[in-house]
């Protein structure tokens, strides 16, 4: 008799061993079914959001653990950047993003969208100094064109030739002509509140010189104001 309780009771652990390890396995595959996880609360310093493959397509992140970019499928060198969200394309390059800043000096916010293969094309933005007595503060929608064959990898291999110099004023002048001739792209148009008051329209032409200029300035007066290819001052 006692050999058989001692059977009956080694029975009934096998049988309590085996029903737990199948709520295991059924939970398990639950779990593993539905790819889903919820949380009421996350602390996190950087989220990678990639596809099935593992290609990049958005990071949100910290100021020290942003992503420095990516630009024809080679992330750039490392630079200091602000926290926020930044998009990439199907090539794995970077492609716009929201980032935002703030301290006891200045703040801001920008959404960018940027040129297949280069910089920003076109820019939600605010901007403003919190200290000093001149407290100035802008806010609009900036646009600009930029040339297909200068992208980014290009541009940076040449600023990084002329640093290499170690020569400011060399540098200064070589993108002083880069600038004049176009390399660099030019703003063409913002919408909004310019530092020194002025609420407006205001349109540049290829070169990046002002045209036209529909605004309101901080005292109330109304102003609609056209240039010629100099910039200079028509009506």
């Amino acid at each position: 008799m006692e050999k058989l309780a001692k059977e009956v009771r080694l029975l009934k652990l096998y049988s309590l061993v085996l029903t737990c390890m199948f709520i295991v396995f059924i939970f398990m595959s639950f779990r593993r079914n539905s790819d889903k996880a919820k949380f009421q609360e996350i602390d996190v310093e950087r989220i990678n959001v990639v596809e099935k493959d593992g290609t990049l397509k958005m990071v949100i992140s910290n100021a020290e653990r942003q992503h420095p970019g990516m630009t024809e499928g080679k992330e750039v060198r490392k630079r200091e950047r602000s926290p926020g969200m930044i998009f990439f394309n199907g090539d794995g390059d970077e492609c716009g993003g929201l980032v935002y800043e703030a301290n006891k000096k200045e703040a801001g916010m920008v959404f960018s969208v940027d040129q297949y293969r280069n910089d920003q094309i076109m820019q939600l933005q605010y901007e403003q100094n919190v200290t000093g007595p001149d407290k100035q503060r802008t806010y609009g929608l900036r646009l600009w064109d930029r040339p297909e064959e200068w992208t980014v990898t290009r541009l940076n291999k040449v600023v990084d030739s002329l640093q290499a110099l170690k020569d400011k004023a060399a540098l200064k002048q070589e993108l002083g002509r880069m600038r004049k001739a176009g390399n660099l792209g030019a703003e063409r148009l913002f919408v909004g509140k310019m530092p020194n008051g002025e609420v407006g329209l205001f349109i540049n032409d290829e070169k990046g010189i002002t045209r036209i200029k529909i605004y309101v300035d901080k005292e109330g007066h109304t102003f609609f104001k056209t240039f010629d290819e100099t910039g200079r001052l028509e009506n």
